[in-house]
């Protein structure tokens, strides 16, 4: 909940700006931090989902690593006190000069996904004069259930090595001098609230700790990526860290000797952000009211993107319900928070929240229409 006294607090701010409850932030670390020490899991936080510089340094001081999908990532995580050799580099596209960067930096390995990029891994790592450790990101072939945009373990997805290819990327990596195979990694998906799709996983990876062993081949690290949901309709809910790695645990077959590693994003930072504007007007349609908004999908884009539903709050109204459509200023249709969503009498100027924004929010904003990037408060900040 957002208290009194800090809705006063943003009556006098501008608007739209993305509030961070750091109490909410840190909650879900120390749990977090609870549930994988405590089982020997290694966690890489999902930079992507918010790369906010303090945020960064809040999670990097509990001892996580990183997980980045690009060179500015790393830098942004090394900067803000990861440790390089706690970092791994996913992405299905990475350039030579990010590989060239991320093997001078020393990170702990890359996610390799085809036999292309392994070999021009090889090649730069030749030239350095080092030796580039590596996982294989192997496509499970497992359907996450949910949105299309946001599924990467599928048959006819662009991210992972498909398993038929196996035995020409063993045989290609052992004529490589550069090149030491480490682990491998996976990655279904994201929002994923459906237990039983990490179980599968974990069923899909004991056959292919069969298939290595019998290969000859001794993994040191079994990264099941990242992918786990949160609860959208309800803010206060605290992801379901618990069931998850006890699922993990009850169902993965490690062998001895090997780490398991995981890369939360979502769940870290997804309760603790809630984009903050103002109504702007209210405006009568045909068929439903438009309440307009000062914020829009340049600074929340998810809605408009991936069709996301956001808990939306007006917290400074307590009138009798109507039915609004929630909408920005933006000069796109799609500009669309919610429809006929119910919210209290709504009137120009009232605070508007959209909860559970700490994820894919502020990370995904642009200057469409040349507006201005959304401003940052944080809870100990007023």
């Amino acid at each position: 909940m957002i208290d009194k006294e800090t809705i006063e607090k943003f009556r006098d701010l501008p608007t739209p700006f993305y509030y961070y409850n750091l109490g909410t932030l840190n909650e879900t670390l120390e749990t977090l931090k609870k549930e994988s020490l405590g089982r020997g899991y290694k966690v890489h936080y999902a930079v992507k989902a918010n790369p906010n510089p303090r945020i960064l340094k809040i999670i990097s001081s509990f001892g996580f690593g990183a997980d980045c999908v690009s060179w500015n990532e790393i830098d942004a995580a090394i900067k803000a006190g990861f440790k390089p050799d706690e970092i791994v580099f996913a992405g299905v596209g990475k350039s030579d000069y990010e590989i060239l960067n991320a093997i001078e930096a020393g990170i702990f390995c890359f996610n390799c996904e085809s036999i292309p990029e392994i070999e021009v891994i090889n090649k730069i790592a030749a030239d350095q004069k080092k030796i580039a450790v590596i996982s294989l990101r192997i496509n499970p072939l497992i359907d996450a259930h949910t949105h299309k945009y946001i599924t990467t373990g599928i048959e006819e997805s662009k991210f992972g090595i498909h398993t038929w290819e196996l035995e020409e990327v063993l045989k290609r990596v052992s004529e490589m001098k550069n090149i030491r195979l480490t682990g491998m990694h996976f990655h279904v998906g994201s929002q994923i609230t459906r237990m039983s799709v990490f179980q599968s996983l974990c069923a899909h990876i004991n056959e292919l700790q069969e298939w290595f062993a019998s290969h000859n081949v001794n993994l040191e690290v079994v990264n099941v990526g990242g992918g786990l949901g949160i609860d959208y309709e309800t803010p206060e809910k605290a992801p379901a860290f618990a069931e998850y790695f006890s699922l993990i645990d009850e169902f993965i077959e490690l062998r001895p000797g090997q780490v398991l590693h995981l890369e939360p994003g979502r769940s870290v930072v997804g309760q603790c952000g809630s984009l903050i504007s103002k109504v702007l007007y209210v405006k009568n349609g045909s068929n439903t009211i438009f309440a307009i908004i000062d914020a829009g999908m340049t600074d929340l884009i998810r809605p408009a993107l991936y069709q996301a539903h956001h808990k939306i709050e007006n917290l400074t109204s307590q009138g009798s319900i109507h039915k609004y459509d929630v909408v920005g200023p933006i000069c796109e249709s799609s500009d669309t928070f919610a429809k006929f969503y119910e919210l209290p009498d709504t009137k120009r100027g009232d605070i508007i929240a959209i909860r559970s924004a700490g994820a894919y929010g502020e990370a995904m904003a642009s200057r469409y229409n040349l507006r201005d990037l959304p401003r940052v408060v944080f809870s100990d900040e007023i």
